[in-house]
């Protein structure tokens, strides 16, 4: 199947970069023997940003690659080195497109001005390595710090046209011919309905103002409704100063004449709402037919009746398209006098999406058998924490209960034993699981569950059982030497 070369809607995958894990080294060097920890930090993961680009006017490449990841942070390494940081993802779009949260339906941003940047997906934070986490009463961390993985977030891509006057009409009313007529634009043009099928701009100057103007195709009775293409493109007119309403005046359908024509446009333009405060004009075109120019005297009068200004304008011989211009020029210019002034540019970074998020720091439920903890520190500390390392499990520990985790769960009336759950989806999905064991003070250093220290019980190690047995003999032996009154010396292994 072909793809089309102007795209104005699109759906998007976004992928933020991870972030590099933390590393636990230490520093290993002759005659050094305690060199301490020197594991450096994770890198941060890379963001995608969507940025306003002038010299882009569709949403194509993106309707043909829908999939955009940004790369990964570096994990730390040894000898206090840090990893590297991805790369951001920077996509351009064009100047009018409105950002929405596929999931959510969310506004996320309305890019418009040459830069306009929104950082859709976040890249995760790097891990901090065990000399980052070192302290006075941790002096040599065995654990490491995960990165944090990267946010995923799909939108929806919707292209405005950005013009300062649309052109609204009928199928073949000469819209197009008329952007020829006044500017360098070079559309379609035929005989047929729907000959346009995507809005076309051109560069237009009048005295002293310089302006775009679009048209937009496709418009018919119930074109608000979805009928015709008036449902895929009235959106293109609500970036407009102004609106001029093309009318033909040399149609041959039955039952059509200017009046009905305007009538039956405006009504779909106050179905699509919005465009109430733009000032119009009426340009009744194909003057230079005969029948059409008596067609146009006579609906003249009962237009302007409307609170119209009526500009009679053949796009082949040019008669009345200076007029018509001056007259589009002046509305523009009204209108960027009455603008505010442009605000600096901003980067927007949207909040990445956090179920149960509130002012404090956590909060605590109940839901079915176990206690659940939300908030963004508790379910952050979780997506960092190695689990196979019992250290890394105690430093959690303590962090949990330095932010009152423990005294909230006790004051709601856990007891020792209850399931506590933190972080995953609403229904319980992908929740860690600790088995509460309150009152019970444990430092990072031990290497077992809260209230238990697992070295006292651990079987001792080979080289450590040869090393105890070879000090017994030794001192063994040379109370043997004292005692018979001499100390010939028995060699240490």
């Amino acid at each position: 199947m072909a793809i089309p070369s102007f795209v104005d809607q699109v759906t998007l995958h976004t992928f933020g970069g991870n972030g590099g894990h933390g590393c636990a080294s230490v520093h290993r060097e002759k005659f050094k023997p305690l060199g301490g920890p020197d594991g450096g930090n994770g890198g941060r993961g890379g963001s995608v940003i969507l940025r306003v680009d002038p010299d882009v006017t569709t949403l194509v490449d993106y309707h043909r690659q829908s999939y955009r990841r940004a790369t990964s942070g570096e994990p730390g390494r040894g000898d206090h080195q840090n990893g590297s940081n991805g790369e951001d993802i920077v996509l351009p779009v064009p100047d009018g497109t409105v950002v929405t949260d596929a999931d959510t339906g969310e506004r996320l941003a309305d890019l418009t001005g040459p830069d306009a940047e929104l950082v859709v997906a976040q890249g995760g934070r790097g891990g901090l390595g065990n000399a980052a986490l070192a302290s006075s009463s941790r002096k040599a961390p065995g654990f490491a710090l995960l990165g944090e993985e990267g946010l995923e977030r799909t939108v929806l891509l919707e292209l405005k046209v950005v013009a300062d006057v649309g052109l609204v009409g009928y199928p073949s009313a000469g819209k197009s011919s008329l952007i020829a007529a006044i500017s360098a634009a070079r559309p379609k043009i035929a005989d047929y309905p729907f000959t346009t099928l995507v809005p076309n701009l051109g560069v237009v100057v009048g005295g002293d103002v310089t302006f775009t103007v679009a048209d937009v195709p496709g418009l018919i009775e119930g074109a608000s409704e979805g009928r015709g293409l008036g449902f895929d493109f009235l959106r293109h007119v609500e970036r407009c100063a102004a609106l001029v309403h093309v009318v033909d005046c040399a149609t041959f359908e039955p039952g059509r004449d200017p009046v009905t024509d305007l009538a039956v446009i405006e009504s779909e333009l106050t179905a699509h709402g919005g465009l109430e405060d733009r000032p119009r004009l009426v340009a009744l075109n194909k003057v230079d037919v005969p029948d059409a120019s008596d067609l146009a005297e006579i609906a003249r009068a009962d237009i302007e009746a409307q609170g119209y200004r009526v500009f009679g304008v053949s796009t082949k011989t040019g008669e009345g398209l200076r007029a018509l211009t001056y007259a589009m020029a002046d509305l523009v210019a009204q209108r960027r006098a009455a603008q505010p002034a442009p605000e600096p540019r901003v980067v927007l970074r949207p909040e990445p999406v956090r179920r149960g998020r509130s002012d404090a720091e956590f909060t605590i439920a109940r839901q079915g058998d176990l206690w659940r903890v939300r908030g963004d520190k508790p379910e952050r500390w979780v997506r960092q924490t190695d689990f196979g390392n019992p250290e890394a499990v105690g430093y959690l520990a303590d962090r949990l209960n330095r932010i009152g985790v423990e005294t909230k769960l006790l004051d709601l009336g856990a007891r020792a034993g209850d399931g506590v759950a933190i972080g995953g989806a609403p229904d319980g999905t992908g929740a860690v699981v600790f088995d509460f064991a309150p009152q019970v003070d444990v430092g990072a250093e031990i290497l077992s569950r809260r209230g238990e220290d697992v070295r006292l019980e651990e079987p001792q190690r080979p080289a450590v059982a040869r090393r105890r047995e070879l000090d017994r003999e030794y001192h063994e032996a040379r109370e043997g030497e004292e005692q018979d009154g001499g100390y010939h010396g028995v060699r240490r292994r």
